[in-house]
């Protein structure tokens, strides 16, 4: 995603592989050092994803899942930029979101929360970031919903990302939050990151992003490395 795509990361930014208030991390998480492998050809220039890939709906939650009318919920836009370390935009960035939906499911089978499924929301789409690292999406506010990770637990309110350079060895997932969201403070998973990174999770409202008279706007930019990196899922 930059001209250095392997530099050592600044891991204090991130969450670690094992967090003992979010349950799951002691049984997935890795306990031994990492194993440091070099790069070869396929993973320095390949598979490459790029704007062929990407439809013309694709941007528009609010369209791309359309059999019959409308999606239910509060239609938003989701724009910002990916920069790198120094501050410069990273062009032709492939972004993919998934998110439940305005009741807080996501379309896939092993979401079994009773709330209702809405028959037009997918609850995925993807673009690719402009020659200045802009990037937008149309969607719907995602609900928040219950887990079974402690007594009464509730995911606040959240889209994924995931975020493609040149080739398929840089991919960065990370999860992004809205303002005064009065479940933050009680999830493990947000808490995980450190305090004074976990906040560059936190989209912005932006009036500027706002389309009248149709959906507030939030804005969200994503950095990839550096004291200033948006924390990724490690």
């Amino acid at each position: 995603m930059n001209d250095r795509p392997f530099n050592r990361r600044d891991w204090a930014s991130h969450p670690p592989f094992i967090d003992p208030a979010y349950k799951s991390t002691p049984l997935r998480g890795q306990t031994k050092p990492l194993m440091p492998i070099i790069p070869g050809l396929s993973e320095l220039t390949g598979p490459v994803y790029g704007a062929e890939a990407v439809g013309p709906l694709d941007s528009d939650l609010t369209k791309n899942g359309v059999k019959d009318g409308e999606p239910q919920g509060e239609r938003i836009i989701v724009a910002g930029r990916v920069l790198d370390e120094d501050g410069k935009p990273q062009p032709n960035t492939l972004l993919e979101i998934w998110q439940a939906n305005a009741a807080g499911r996501y379309v896939h089978h092993s979401d079994q929360h009773d709330a209702p499924l809405d028959p037009n929301f997918l609850g995925a789409g993807r673009c690719v970031a402009d020659e200045n690292g802009f990037y937008r999406f149309t969607t719907i506010k995602p609900g928040a919903y219950p887990w079974p990770n402690h007594k009464n637990a509730w995911r606040p309110n959240h889209i994924h990302f995931s975020l493609f350079g040149p080739a398929f060895a840089t991919r960065l997932i990370t999860q992004m939050y809205f303002p005064g969201d009065p479940l933050l403070e009680l999830d493990p998973i947000y808490k995980s990151s450190p305090e004074g990174a976990r906040e560059r999770m936190v989209a912005e409202f932006s009036l500027d992003v706002t389309q009248e008279l149709f959906a507030l706007g939030y804005r969200f930019d994503i950095v990839l490395r550096g004291r200033q990196a948006t924390p990724m899922e490690t």
